[in-house]
C-alpha cells in the first residue's frame, strides 16, 4: 500500500459534509471503474478517476488538492455519462479545485487556472469568448508567448479565428451573473 495513504479515520469529515450538501454522492461509488476505462485525458492523470472518487469519499482531501488530476479534468462528463450510479464526478473536481485555490494550494498544473480565469475574463467583458483576446490574456499571464504560434496562424489564415470580438445579445445579463454571488466552499 502506498505509504501517502492514511486510515480512513484521518478524514476530513467536513469535507465530507460539504460534497453531500452540493450533491456529490461519492458514496455510491461502487469501484466498478467505468469513469476511469472512459475518460478521454486519463492517461495525463497522476490518479485515476476512480481513486479520486474513493479518496474523496475516505475525507482523504489533502491527497486530492496535491494532484494533477483535478486540474487535468476537461469536464467532459464522460465519467457521469458511464457510472451506474451517476456520481457528478465533474462537479466533484470543480469542488476539489475551488478548495485548493481557496486554501492557497499552488495548483499542480499551473497553467489551467490561468487558461481559465483568462476564459472568464473573455466571457466577462465579451458574453461569450473572444479567443484571440483570450489567448492573448492567456500568453501574457504564462509568459509562454511563442508557443502554438504556428498553429495559432494557421487558424487565422483559415478563418477558424476572428481577429475581432463579435457581439452578443444579452451582455448586461452576464455582467450581472458575474456581479453576483455564487455559493462558494466555505471552510
Amino acid at each position: 500500500m502506498n505509504s501517502d495513504f492514511r486510515p480512513v479515520e484521518a478524514g476530513n469529515p467536513k469535507f465530507l459534509k460539504k460534497l453531500a450538501t452540493m450533491g456529490v454522492d461519492v458514496h455510491a461509488c461502487f469501484q466498478c471503474g467505468r469513469c476511469s476505462s472512459g475518460c478521454p485525458v486519463a492517461d495525463f492523470f497522476d490518479l485515476t478517476v476512480m481513486q479520486v472518487v474513493r479518496l474523496a469519499a475516505y475525507g482523504m482531501e489533502d491527497i486530492l488538492l496535491q494532484s494533477k488530476t483535478i486540474w487535468l479534468c476537461a469536464a467532459c462528463e464522460t465519467c457521469a455519462t458511464r457510472c451506474p450510479n451517476e456520481i457528478e464526478i465533474a462537479g466533484l473536481m470543480d469542488v476539489l479545485r475551488s478548495l485548493a485555490l481557496k486554501k492557497g494550494i499552488a495548483p499542480a498544473e499551473p497553467r489551467v487556472p490561468k487558461l481559465h480565469r483568462s476564459f472568464l475574463d473573455s466571457v466577462r467583458y465579451w458574453g461569450r469568448a473572444y479567443e484571440v483576446g483570450m489567448l492573448a490574456a492567456y500568453k501574457l499571464r504564462s509568459g509562454d508567448l511563442a508557443c502554438d504560434m504556428k498553429l495559432g496562424m494557421q487558424m487565422l489564415t483559415k478563418g477558424k479565428l476572428k481577429l475581432l470580438p463579435q457581439g452578443i445579445k444579452g451582455k448586461a445579463e452576464v455582467r450581472r451573473i458575474f456581479a453576483g454571488k455564487g455559493k462558494e466552499y466555505e471552510r
